[in-house]
């Protein structure tokens, strides 16, 4: 979860193995299957905490995915990170490509909003910066997480 987008909820911005709901049959299942689903979650916690170590890991990532249309908030998050790790031209080109898709909807006119928005600032390190401290810290307070220093240089 990309706690820049400053939201009150849990959400999912990285893809992961999912298992579907259908493996819970009976209450004798319920343990193991628990254990089973625990076990899968350290692993994958691992796994993103080394693809995630740093913010130029993160930065990389996230502008290595494909463009997949109607995908806004990948060009978003790409954009910011580009913008992190000063890769200006990057990060303009990822917001670029979040403003020429169709907004369909309400949240697609929001996303084209938030991209407007930092693609203006893009080049200005300081103020994407403030402006990603701030949500960070905004939306660690929302879910609950105590503030923690971040590491943006």
């Amino acid at each position: 979860m990309w706690l820049w987008h400053d939201v009150d909820h849990l959400a999912f911005h990285v893809d992961a193995a999912r298992i579907g709901p259908d493996l819970f049959r009976t209450e004798e299942q319920f343990t193991p299957l628990a254990l089973e689903l625990a076990q899968r979650a350290a692993v994958e916690v691992t796994v993103l905490r080394e693809k995630f170590s740093a913010l130029p890991d993160v930065a990389r990532q996230l502008m290595s995915r494909p463009v997949r249309r109607g995908f806004l908030w990948d060009g978003f998050d790409s954009g910011i990170a580009a913008a992190l790790v000063g890769q200006a031209d990057m990060a303009r080109d990822h917001f670029e490509r979040v403003l020429r898709e169709d907004a369909l909807a309400p949240w697609m006119v929001e996303a084209q909003e938030r991209a407007r928005a930092r693609h203006t600032i893009a080049a200005d390190h300081d103020a994407v910066t403030a402006w990603v401290t701030r949500a960070v810290n905004s939306c660690r307070s929302k879910l609950g997480l105590d503030p923690v220093p971040l590491a943006i240089g």
